[in-house]
């Protein structure tokens, strides 16, 4: 399925509006020909934005990488920080420009989405930086280095079609559809339906239509654009081999279909789908391809085993005959009755370089002829007995390999049936600070730099609320909301968050305070002639300081509704709302190994769900500097 230009104008206004504001925080490569972006706002929640070959959409899956991206490495040296400035379709072209700002400097990404699709990274001059694959055609080169050029117009532009376009109609030999979709470059889908709607046969000659049916069509055709366009949608998915989204039911549809809510949502679905379907298909062939030759090793091993088998009772069937020989008065190898009776056995003398061979079924065997009959066939026996040794060897070489292969089966239809997609969970908007459920229930929030201090104290705190501090340089704000009469142990617990939390933990300084103030003794303007930097405020009036004689946190997963979030916090609150924690003291490792090591621990005490659980989640609950693991425990939730 590929997008319409009608269906990507929407795509590219309704995303727009969704993303202003927003920054690159993250960038993944799921495919050759799909990129997802994690957009962060400060004070809205994540979106997820693919772009693809195929189109562009919001998801609310995370996909995991399938397949290495060629992009991903200079997109993330280049757009990581950047803000979205805007995202912009060309004509009615399925073409689109995202053009990201930062540092000074603007990246756009062109996504071409016709034919096998493109994505291309420029600079603001539009010169190519990186695209995902050249093009050298009679009428377009793009390459590394060159100008991007779009290909050339044709057609109509759908978004301005007036009555007047269609008067070559009137005096063309193609079937009128045939007309329609190369003069305004709409899809079959929508060709379809539109005369469908019209009630108008697509086969009839363009010159035979009559004004009535002319006008009839483009009236027709310019409501379906505004409707889809517009938003005025009531979108579907077509079930076949291949699903077919469409934004508006286009008439009476024969196919099997079912109605879905919105248009953004049916496209990740089905685009979702799509990726993983590959992706199952990717990841299965190389497993595919060992499995073949593990096959094809045992067949052979199979075979080996058979021929050694026939060789081997052959062979004790010749020796059997030399002592029937012996009853017959035939006494020597060399005599002419003998080799009459090696003839019915398929055996013949022979030599190689002065040495005497019985040669059987190909197998050559060492004989002195000039010892008796019953001494040759102990020589074949020792030989038939060597033969099913090597038998018992093939056997349990095959057996290896048997096993190899179960193993590698059970492994492929595992990591088959894991692809790839969890599903993107809508964050409560406390976690995009430092925050915990103190042991009274109440709820707390940190800074966790100066944008973020800013942010609790001009946009989170309420009348009712209490504002804590560290009384060390460097120190975050906290809020413990809704704290009109708070208990004396909540009071404490965030007073030792907030002291954790400063420079104190990267400096090991123990024995601070923390002070706490009412709301409206929290001045958000420097007094007359100073200044305050960013994420600074000034106190008036009394402080009310607490005490914190040693520095330690527990980070823990938390049970909320159906899902686990990961924070920290002073231990006992941590202790009783968690399924497993771990005990942090200052000095030791670094962030990334420190979470590295939560991590492991957390999955010995439950695998299923540390699953849900990133290091990067871990290393944003921790406090700045390095610190060292105490214990590690199940909570009172688990």
């Amino acid at each position: 399925m590929t997008l319409a230009g009608i269906e990507l104008n929407y795509l590219v206004n309704k995303i727009s509006n969704e993303v202003q504001g927003y920054y690159v925080s993250n960038i993944w490569g799921i495919t050759r020909d799909s990129i997802l972006f994690k957009l962060h706002h400060p004070d809205k929640s994540d979106i997820f934005m693919m772009i693809s070959t195929s189109g562009v959409w919001l998801t609310s899956v995370k996909i995991n990488q399938i397949e290495p991206n060629r992009l991903l490495k200079r997109l993330r040296s280049d757009l990581l920080r950047f803000k979205i400035k805007k995202i912009e379709q060309i004509g009615s072209e399925r073409i689109a420009y995202f053009t990201f700002e930062g540092f000074d400097t603007e990246f756009v990404i062109i996504g071409e989405f016709f034919g096998d699709g493109n994505i291309i990274l420029c600079n603001k001059e539009m010169k190519i930086l990186a695209l995902q694959h050249s093009i050298d055609v009679r009428h377009r080169k793009l390459g590394v280095g060159m100008k991007y050029a779009t290909p050339p117009q044709t057609g109509i532009n759908i978004f301005q079609i007036k009555e007047t376009d269609f008067d070559d109609l009137k005096i063309s030999e193609l079937t009128a559809g045939k007309w329609f979709g190369r003069t305004l470059g709409l899809p079959k889908k929508y060709v379809e339906g539109i005369f469908r709607i019209a009630k108008i046969d697509p086969k009839k000659i363009g010159k035979d239509l009559s004004k009535e049916e002319i006008k009839n069509i483009f009236l027709v055709t310019k409501k379906i654009v505004s409707d889809v366009i517009n938003g005025n949608h009531d979108t579907i998915v077509i079930q076949s081999d291949k699903s077919e989204v469409i934004p508006i039911k286009l008439g009476d549809i024969d196919e099997n279909y079912i109605s879905v809510n919105s248009f953004m949502e049916a496209l990740d679905t089905v685009f979702t789908e799509n990726i993983v379907k590959k992706g199952k298909t990717e990841q299965a062939s190389e497993p595919n391809k060992k499995i073949k030759d593990l096959e094809t090793q045992i067949s052979e091993q199979e075979k080996a085993i058979d021929t050694v088998k026939e060789k081997s009772k052959y062979i004790t069937n010749l020796a059997n005959s030399l002592y029937e020989m012996v009853s017959q008065g035939i006494i020597s190898i060399e005599d002419v009755r003998a080799q009459k009776i090696l003839d019915k056995h398929k055996a013949k003398l022979s030599k190689e370089k002065g040495i005497s061979l019985i040669v059987i079924r190909e197998e050559k065997i060492k004989i002195n002829p000039q010892t008796s009959l019953q001494s040759i066939a102990s020589v074949l026996f020792n030989e038939a007995k060597r033969q099913s040794g090597a038998i018992k060897s093939i056997e349990q070489i095959k057996n290896k390999t048997v096993k190899k292969l179960e193993k590698l089966k059970n492994k492929t239809e595992m990591e088959m049936e894991e692809i790839l997609v969890s599903e993107v969970r809508k964050k409560n908007w406390y976690e995009r600070y430092r925050w915990f459920f103190t042991s009274d229930k109440m709820l707390a929030i940190g800074g966790r730099d100066a944008p973020s201090n800013s942010a609790i104290i001009r946009k989170h705190l309420g009348k009712n609320d209490k504002v804590f501090h560290g009384d060390i340089f460097g120190s975050p704000f906290f809020i413990l909301k809704d704290a009109e009469n708070p208990p004396i142990l909540s009071m404490n617990e965030v007073a030792h968050a907030t002291v954790c939390f400063s420079r104190a933990w990267r400096e090991g300084m123990h024995g601070l305070n923390a002070f706490w103030v009412n709301p409206e003794q929290v001045k958000k303007s420097a007094p007359s002639g100073q200044f305050l930097p960013k994420g600074s405020f000034t106190i008036e009036g009394k402080r009310n300081y607490v005490n914190i004689p040693s520095l330690r946190l527990a980070v823990g997963i938390i049970p909320q509704d159906e899902n686990y979030l990961l924070t920290s916090g002073p231990l006992e609150t941590i202790k009783k709302n968690s399924i497993c924690f771990a005990v942090i003291e200052p000095h030791g490792l670094e962030m990334v190994e420190v979470a590295k090591k939560i991590k492991l621990e957390f999955t010995k005490l439950s695998e299923e769900i540390s699953k849900q659980i990133s290091i990067d989640d871990i290393v944003r609950a921790l406090p700045a500097g390095q610190s060292q693991i105490k214990k590690v425990e199940y909570g009172d939730a688990y």
